[in-house]
């Protein structure tokens, strides 16, 4: 387990792992191929688990806007469908490969951005912190479950995508 189980903490240090692995997948120096595998398990775990045990959850608070919540979901299938589009390029490094993750890093900052102002702020200002810890181990269970179930796989997030 991580060493706390804030879930608002927990989400920033996706958030933040996501940031560096973009930083891989740009430079010509890194196993770009690599960072994009466990950028994909990551995104698909993350908003996984965000979706079936958080985002629920923060819905019943009146001071977390259900809007904000929805278009969260929605975010994560236009970063789904950029992560997509990103693994089907069939070389990596091409011109193609460039403009498809910088499309997947702008749809993901802007979701993380958003998220960060908007749901976790108010997740930090209205949930007591005993209940943010509850949710802290449901999304960590329900992500490193995920994980393991090889989530991020082309097949997988083509799933993700089309469901």
């Amino acid at each position: 387990m991580a060493e706390t189980q804030d879930v608002v903490e927990l989400i920033l240090q996706d958030h933040r792992r996501m940031e560096d692995l973009f930083h891989l997948m740009r430079s010509v120096e890194a196993d770009r191929a690599g960072a994009l595998r466990e950028f994909a398990a990551l995104l698909i775990a993350h908003a996984q688990a965000e979706e079936a045990k958080v985002y629920p959850a923060l819905k019943r608070y009146k001071h977390i806007d259900d809007e904000e919540v929805e278009h969260g979901e929605h975010e994560h299938d236009e970063g789904n469908q950029a992560l997509l589009d990103l693994m089907e390029v069939a070389e990596v490094g091409s011109e193609e490969w460039d403009s498809k993750l910088e499309a997947l890093v702008e749809a993901v900052n802007h979701h993380t951005d958003e998220e960060e102002r908007t749901i976790l702020n108010g997740a930090r200002e209205n949930v007591a912190m005993e209940r943010r810890e509850e949710l802290g181990a449901a999304f960590w269970e329900e992500r490193e479950r995920r994980l393991k179930a090889d989530c991020g796989s082309v097949d997988n997030v083509r799933r993700a995508v089309h469901s």
